[in-house]
């Protein structure tokens, strides 16, 4: 009795490992597909309340294995420019990560991919409109497109808005 036991368990843990070790090859995939320079514009909202800002960007996009770098910056109103970084890491079941904004601050980040988009959780490091919590989604458009979305509430209407919405295409 004890060989059989032993033999369920290890088929067991062989059957569990070969899904988690898919996922990874699937999300290397992926995060190597989003690799590159990137151009693009879009508009950001300095405060949830205010008028969006129309903004040029450019980032350089590294993959290493299920990591992903993001590293660039936005420019506005014609002389303000800030520097833009966020780095992911898939670890079997998740995204976790940080991302560095425009105001500064390590902000954490969570999530999970859904088709094209990595959909994620953003826990601001100081209070950005009144609380700590947003949504970011960093979407694959086709072979050459990317579009970074940041999703946060009003705190005087209740209403969520899209506080940056970035066009991205290969250089």
């Amino acid at each position: 009795m004890g060989d059989r036991r032993m033999i369920r368990r290890l088929l067991l843990a062989a059957i569990l490992t070969v899904p988690a070790g898919t996922a990874q090859a699937d999300e290397q995939t992926f995060l190597a597909s989003l690799e590159g320079d990137w151009v693009g514009r879009g508009s950001v909202r300095l405060r949830a309340d205010s008028a969006p800002i129309n903004v040029s960007c450019s980032f350089d996009t590294e993959s290493a294995g299920p990591a992903l770098s993001m590293r660039g910056s936005c420019r506005g109103l014609i002389v303000v420019s800030r520097a833009i970084s966020a780095d992911l890491r898939f670890d079997g079941r998740r995204y976790r990560g940080t991302y560095v904004g425009p105001k500064g601050g390590r902000s954490r980040l969570t999530g999970a991919r859904q088709g094209n988009a990595i959909n994620l959780a953003v826990r601001w490091a100081e209070p950005v409109n009144g609380d700590h919590r947003a949504n970011m989604v960093l979407r694959k458009v086709g072979e050459n497109g990317m579009q970074l979305t940041t999703i946060d509430v009003d705190p005087n209407t209740g209403n969520r808005v899209a506080t940056s919405d970035i066009d991205l295409r290969r250089r």
